[in-house]
């Protein structure tokens, strides 16, 4: 019998979970309360009914979505955690470690689904490094997202208003 453990977390590593056993269906849904809660064409779940589920460091935020489904995310970069429903919780499919390794079964909320996503893997592709002509700031660019594995420390980076993002250090 193989024993299956997920982790994953938010973009910031303020909130980590741990998914053990084999988790239930992975999904796509299409549905306009999953494009705005994911600020997506679709939302990419994992729903971890027949696991075991953890939150191993902090807890999500929650917006009451429906009368029946909430919407976990974490407070501090944003990033859309889970989607919660008559007890049973769904994840972040983005938000695991390695998103490859629970691909997509089932397409959910088919009504909504936008027409041309069918389509998305026939456009132009390019790996980010070709972009740097376009995008000057990417050779140099260094991430403060949280690595994709866990991690015993977590030192939370000073969030920036908005009005605060475009200014440079010779206007402080």
């Amino acid at each position: 019998m193989t024993y299956h453990v997920h982790t994953g977390g938010c973009q910031c590593g303020a909130i980590r979970f741990r998914i053990e056993g084999k988790p239930g269906r992975s999904s796509i849904c299409h549905c306009r309360m999953c494009q705005k809660a994911f600020g997506a064409y679709y939302a990419p779940l994992v729903s971890t009914e027949g696991a075991a589920f953890a939150w191993t460091r902090g807890a999500p935020k929650y917006f009451q979505s429906s009368n029946h489904v909430q919407r976990g995310f974490c407070d501090n970069c944003g990033t859309p955690l889970t989607y919660e429903a008559m007890g049973t919780i769904a994840v972040s499919a983005g938000a695991l470690d390695d998103p490859s390794s629970l691909p997509p079964s089932i397409q959910y909320g088919i009504e909504s689904k936008l027409p041309f996503v069918e389509h998305l893997h026939a456009l132009p592709a390019r790996r980010t490094e070709e972009d740097i002509a376009d995008a000057p700031f990417l050779a140099d660019l260094n991430s403060n997202q949280h690595p994709d594995h866990d991690t015993d420390m977590w030192q939370p980076i000073p969030a920036r208003s908005a009005q605060d993002a475009g200014k440079t250090e010779d206007d402080a």
